[in-house]
């Protein structure tokens, strides 16, 4: 029971750090990224090659971050010229498009087969490796929230949540926007980065299938549910969503005549529901509206 709920936490966690990312691009500057997944999947792969050339764990994951904040350069610099509505096209079509990649260039990824044996972290210390790596995953979470925290507070965060507000009139008072909209989106596609290099040194084996864009869709519904602009909404409306989502899968033993595959369907339904509820009557989220 101890590692399955160490686990959940790790992977709770990692949400957490993908929704922090989020929350910057979209909870600050209303930039809306729906291609997450894409940046997830390349700091995965990009530290799992890294790791499986022979390099040091902690310089795959630093090169994990810098590689999906690089692939973001270009589409944040899209992002100057793009509508919301346009640019989550984009951002989605990105997601795919990165999918595919990996899946077709199997002499470097080995496509669909995937990419098994990544060396875990904290291997060395057997069955406690899995709390280690929770307790290592939680550090680098609170330190990533006190930064956006302390980043949403000073000059540049609350120049960000004026470009959001209103960019047209920040560009009135003689700020120019896009180079801090480029940064911005490279921030958090980093920190989506670095939850990939975590999540392919804790489960040790990545294929394609496991970056599609469901994987973005939890993390929007995370946010949302805990409030974007909020780094308090955006850690545990992660935990929430895996609340309802590891919960769900216990609801077949008291749902007779479910299967496996139907039960898929209702963890889904009852993401559906919770977001239902959250929007109709805590519509700014359950802690949005918070400075904190």
């Amino acid at each position: 029971m101890l590692s399955y709920l160490s686990a959940i936490g790790v992977m709770a966690l990692i949400y957490a750090l993908l929704s922090l990312g989020l929350n910057l691009q979209f909870g600050l500057t209303r930039l809306v990224n729906f291609g997450v997944v894409a940046f997830f999947a390349i700091g995965a792969y990009t530290s799992g090659l890294l790791a499986i050339a022979g390099w040091p764990l902690l310089l795959s994951f630093m090169a994990a971050a810098f590689a999906a904040a690089a692939a973001a350069l270009p589409i944040g610099l899209l992002s100057l010229r793009l509508r919301d509505d346009y640019l989550a096209i984009v951002t989605l079509g990105f997601a795919e498009a990165v999918r595919i990649v990996i899946q077709q260039e199997s002499w470097l990824t080995q496509g669909v087969q995937g990419l098994p044996g990544l060396p875990k972290l904290f291997a060395s210390l057997g069955p406690a490796s899995d709390f280690a790596i929770f307790g290592t995953l939680l550090a680098t979470t609170l330190v990533v929230a006190w930064f956006t925290l302390r980043l949403g507070r000073s000059p540049f965060g609350r120049l960000l949540r004026a470009i959001g507000d209103d960019e047209a009139a920040v560009s009135a008072l003689g700020k120019d926007p896009a180079w801090f909209k480029v940064k911005v989106f490279m921030l958090g596609a980093g920190l989506a980065g670095l939850a990939g290099a975590f999540y392919a040194h804790f489960i040790t084996f990545i294929t394609p299938e496991q970056f599609i864009p469901l994987v973005t869709f939890y993390v929007w519904m995370g946010l949302i549910m805990g409030g974007a602009g909020s780094v308090r909404g955006a850690l545990f409306g992660s935990l929430a969503l895996i609340v309802v989502l590891e919960g769900s899968r216990f609801a077949k033993d008291w749902i007779p005549g479910v299967s496996e595959v139907g039960m898929a369907s209702l963890r889904l339904a009852a993401v559906g529901v919770a977001l239902i509820l959250i929007t109709m009557y805590r519509p700014q989220g359950l802690f949005g509206g918070q400075k904190k």
